[in-house]
């Protein structure tokens, strides 16, 4: 992954602040492209691995059909209320599928660590259920542009 930032680098997120960050957020929203070239954004839950984002998506939903077609995805995750205190990150690159879709809990190692993340992190719950209806998208980002306002000495 690559941080093309040119401008704002001072307030740009550190490797370890990002890693921070994003295993920490909760929802995401994730642009997708439809056959018409129109985007298409919808919130998500997600995992972060440290290389990787991990997004558990419904396989019947717009965005899978616009994946399947169209791998390429942008993510930004968020967060804070006053200027002072926003800070996020957008991630890009191209959403590969991983795991039977869709997801009925077939031995896949590929998936040992983000499901127990998620599982954890939304269900506290040391193992995912499966439920037949979403599969796993995987992100490890080509580029990533971050921000931390909280670096404005005075914002």
């Amino acid at each position: 992954m690559t941080a093309t930032q040119r401008r704002g680098r001072r307030i740009m997120m550190s490797p370890q602040e990002l890693d921070v960050f994003l295993a920490g957020q909760r929802t995401c929203r994730v642009a997708t492209v439809g056959a018409d070239g129109r985007p298409h954004v919808s919130a998500l839950w997600f995992c972060w691995d440290g290389r990787s984002l991990w997004l558990y998506s419904l396989t019947r939903s717009r965005r899978w059909a616009q994946l399947r077609r169209d791998p390429r995805l942008a993510v930004i995750v968020d967060d804070g209320e006053d200027y002072g205190e926003l800070r996020g990150a957008e991630l890009t690159g191209t959403a590969e599928a991983v795991g039977e879709v869709p997801r009925t809990g077939e031995p896949c190692p590929a998936l040992d660590a983000p499901e127990r993340l998620f599982a954890a992190k939304y269900f506290g719950l040391d193992e995912l259920p499966h439920d037949g209806r979403h599969g796993w998208l995987r992100l490890t980002p080509e580029t990533v542009v971050s921000w931390d306002f909280r670096k404005i000495p005075g914002a």
